[in-house]
């Protein structure tokens, strides 16, 4: 076990109670994991997520020590974990399997990844590395602390989720270790792999060291429609950055930036994330080479919607979060393949095709398509549609429809499958603009009735 001086850390006032109880009842608790990780990485800040390992106290005697601070509940299975509650703060206590007499170093090597395992003294702020975490944190190297790692075929994806939040890279034993748990991904269950792709879209900052990750283990093949991106070539006057999975990853590097800039957490920047990474997807099988040498995708965005809602599905992605990326991907061409600016009425049908995403969502997504081609990449192309889906109130959603059964049945009309093509017609005459109020709609349906069309629509099946 090696030491080094003492790190700054912030603790809240719970933790401190939790650590003084500890230490009043007979035991030695120290800082472990990703709070002490993070505290390295950005000195001063106070961890929000706080693991605590204690020494030389019996569960049962934790569990009396910390019953007298907070609430407690027991969690976890390989070894106890108490959740402690006090002042709407959760703290992990977790005990050592082996038993009160283990020693730190040894459950260091029970972690994931050796910046994983580092320790802190809470009294002291002495750093304690048994495993080698701090020369690994200091180059951005993610390590396996020994052959307990292969224990959770998980900690592969775990590791790909710390590549996009820290831009890390797999150590080469390490990866080569990943590859020999390929198989083991099928005995994941899903929520657990949706977990960490999750992670991935809410706090993912580097998706090009993520998509590296993915390779080097080998990993990117239990995400096929992502891995045939590889080697796919683009013309290089619009994509001098190289291939389509190269360029995704940078994609998903602008989409974290503009995400943050907007101030997005959780779903929302998951979409804008995830939905930047995976918006090509369709390359795999639209890209072709003319034999003027000229690189065309014609039709990638409409396969590539299909292709996305594939491969969310496999890891599990939630139905809602599914159902806003698969139209931005299906949409991501609009603005750069329009011939002329946008009208109010394309802005207003562009708002209706991506519900429930929106075009805040869009814009985002297409943004950081566009920055993903590299140094010299320009201005947001859809910059344009925002403000005027802004200035027509579309940002968010598309417009309610002004139109409703009632006025129908006011003319005489039953209610039935029949009203499906008269309410659709008056979705696509409000985008156009052809109404914009209720009295507006309820005009525009008189008309139709006194020209016959009402009746034409009310048959068509």
């Amino acid at each position: 076990m090696t030491t080094s001086s003492a790190v700054e850390f912030g603790l809240s006032s719970a933790t401190a109670a939790v650590l003084s109880a500890i230490r009043r009842a007979g035991g030695r608790p120290l800082l472990v994991g990703g709070c002490v990780r993070d505290a390295l990485l950005a000195p001063g800040s106070t961890p929000k997520d706080v693991d605590v390992e204690v020494f030389g106290l019996a569960p049962a005697d934790l569990r009396a020590a910390l019953a007298q601070v907070g609430r407690v509940d027991e969690v976890g299975r390989s070894f106890a974990v108490l959740k402690v509650r006090r002042d709407g703060e959760d703290l992990d206590v977790a005990v050592p399997a082996e038993g009160p007499g283990t020693r730190p170093e040894d459950a260091a090597r029970r972690r994931d990844f050796t910046v994983n395992a580092l320790m802190v003294d809470p009294v002291s702020g002495e750093v304690l590395d048994a495993v080698g975490g701090l020369a690994d944190l200091r180059a951005g190297v993610l390590r396996h602390t020994g052959p307990s790692f292969t224990d959770d075929p998980l900690r592969v994806l775990r590791g790909v989720r710390f590549a996009a939040r820290f831009g890390f890279a797999f150590a080469p034993e390490t990866a080569e270790l990943c590859r020999t748990l390929f198989p083991a991904h099928r005995t994941l269950p899903v929520e657990r792999v949706w977990g960490e792709w999750r992670g991935i879209g809410e706090r993912g900052r580097d998706l090009t060291a993520a998509v590296a990750a993915l390779v080097a283990t080998g990993w990117i093949a239990h995400v096929p429609q992502l891995a045939r991106l590889a080697g796919v070539p683009q013309d290089p006057r619009w994509h001098p950055e190289g291939d389509v999975l190269v360029h995704s990853g940078l994609a998903g590097d602008a989409a974290a930036v503009l995400a943050d800039g907007a101030g997005l957490t959780g779903d929302d920047r998951t979409v804008v994330v995830l939905g930047a990474l995976l918006h090509d997807l369709g390359k795999a099988t639209r890209t072709q080479v003319r034999a003027d040498g000229r690189i065309t995708s014609h039709g990638h965005a409409e396969s590539g919607a299909e292709a996305v809602q594939e491969l969310l599905g496999s890891i599990g992605a939630p139905p809602g979060l599914v159902d806003r990326v698969v139209p931005v991907v299906r949409e991501h061409m609009v603005a750069t393949s329009a011939t002329r600016g946008p009208s109010r009425a394309a802005v207003r049908r562009l708002a209706r095709r991506l519900a429930p995403a929106s075009l805040a969502d869009w814009s985002l997504v297409c943004g950081a398509d566009h920055a993903g081609r590299g140094a010299g990449s320009g201005p947001n192309p859809t910059t344009s549609w925002l403000a005027l889906a802004e200035e027509v109130g579309v940002e968010r959603e598309p417009a309610r429809p002004l139109l409703r059964g009632a006025d129908l049945i006011a003319l005489g009309h039953e209610p039935g499958p029949c009203f499906r093509g008269v309410m659709a017609a008056a979705l696509a005459a409000q985008d156009e603009g052809l109404f914009t109020d209720r009295a507006g709609a309820v005009a525009w349906l008189a008309e139709l009735a006194a020209d016959g069309r009402l009746a034409d629509l009310l048959d068509a099946r």
